[in-house]
């Protein structure tokens, strides 16, 4: 009678979990299909305006240079490259100094110690900015890779469609193992609250940029506070587009993944703490909320994978045992489905790393579970060799 109650509560559970993936997955698809495209509109014909890359680097000497040598090789002409030293321990600066030695578009700028109650990379974007001369403002990532017509795209594209602020999604690449069967498990909740739909229907409140390019007018930079306005965020990018959304300003979300390449993470340690800077914001705003978020992403991520286990273990003569079979076999399949289509059509990886959704989706789940017991002893996250303390600002760019 009990392990009946019990089965009959986990075949609950579990039509309430394929009913979400059922939505995820619906979402996914959309959200590939309608999403616009940088390179196919309409184009207006304009005048080339300055653009001021602002390109913060802190340690990225294994990057910066193949960064660098895609800026330099756009077919748009009116442009400056302005490329900041964040405080780095390794040879980022002489990278630096190197190119622009070479090419009069970089120009150099060593950030100043950054100032108590600033995220690193946003003091560096700053720095940047009081640097730039252009009329528009494109801020993009040292391990990034633009292709050739990238900006001259992104200009005709904000200007044809009057917009004061455009974004672009770029292919998340993923490098190491962990990464890859990972990212294809937590991304899909990019096409939910944060997919282009939302952002660009002007009812909807989201507003979001990728860091890995994002332009808009010097203006609109400006009017929103600039980056001292998101700096003590974790997630700047985010809460900045949510700023220039919240302010009226018009903003559009595109898909690049063609022409634009943004590692998501490097190794598994750089995995391990982008996904409990994820949960400690969260846990920081409401404890019993956040703890019920890490719960719904354990059950939707994994737990059908344990309990289909579990039930093929069990006799069918008794309805109970069937049913709890059946949903978790069915759920299961749901998120293999959803993995499938985000690793093909989403991240263009091999369809080998789905068929490791189960491990993926436990590495997100553990991941968020050591957010949740470090926001409980320090709030205090670890990211590109500092230490931050969270526990004197609540993160706009997550909220509940």
């Amino acid at each position: 009678m009990i392990i009946e109650i019990f089965n009959y509560s986990l075949t609950a559970i579990l039509i309430g979990i394929c009913g979400a993936w059922v939505f995820l997955i619906k979402s996914m698809i959309n959200s590939l299909r309608l999403t616009p495209y940088l390179d196919k509109f309409d184009k207006v014909k304009h005048n080339n305006p300055k653009v001021s890359i602002i390109l913060p680097a802190r340690n990225e000497e294994d990057f910066l240079a193949k960064c660098l040598d895609t800026l330099i090789d756009q077919d748009y002409s009116n442009y400056e490259i302005i490329t900041i030293d964040d405080s780095s321990e390794d040879s980022t600066r002489s990278i630096i100094l190197e190119y622009s030695k070479k090419n009069p578009k970089i120009i150099p700028v060593l950030a100043r110690p950054k100032p108590d109650g600033w995220m690193g990379k946003n003091w560096a974007c700053m720095e940047g900015y009081k640097k730039a001369t252009g009329e528009l403002l494109l801020f993009t990532d040292a391990d990034t890779k633009h292709g050739s017509n990238v900006i001259s795209l992104a200009v005709s594209h904000l200007l044809s469609f009057n917009l004061d602020a455009l974004t672009v999604i770029p292919r998340l690449v993923a490098i190491d193992f962990w990464t890859k069967i990972t990212l294809p498990m937590i991304s899909t909740f990019l096409h939910t609250r944060f997919s282009a739909i939302r952002v660009n229907d002007p009812s909807k409140k989201t507003g979001y940029f990728f860091g890995s390019f994002f332009i808009l007018k010097k203006k609109t930079y400006e009017d929103v506070g600039t980056h001292e306005s998101v700096k003590q965020e974790i997630i700047e990018d985010g809460a900045l587009g949510k700023k220039v959304k919240d302010s009226g300003y018009k903003m559009k979300m595109v898909r690049g993944d063609h022409l634009i390449d943004a590692i998501w993470a490097r190794d598994k340690s750089t995995l391990w703490n982008a996904l409990k800077r994820l949960m400690i914001p969260l846990y920081l705003q409401s404890h019993g909320i956040s703890v019920g978020i890490f719960f719904a992403v354990l059950f939707l991520l994994f737990m059908p994978f344990p309990i289909l286990v579990y039930s093929s273990f069990l006799t069918f003569e008794n309805l109970s045992n069937s049913l709890v079979f059946v949903s978790s076999l069915i759920a299961s399949i749901l998120i293999y489905t959803g993995a499938v289509i985000e690793v093909k059509k989403g991240l263009q990886l091999k369809l080998i790393y789905a068929l490791f959704g189960p491990i993926g989706s436990l590495v997100v789940v553990l991941g968020f579970l050591s957010g949740l017991f470090q926001a409980r002893k320090d709030a205090s996250i670890s990211w590109r060799g500092r230490n931050y303390s969270m526990k004197d600002h609540i993160q706009d760019s997550i909220r509940i």
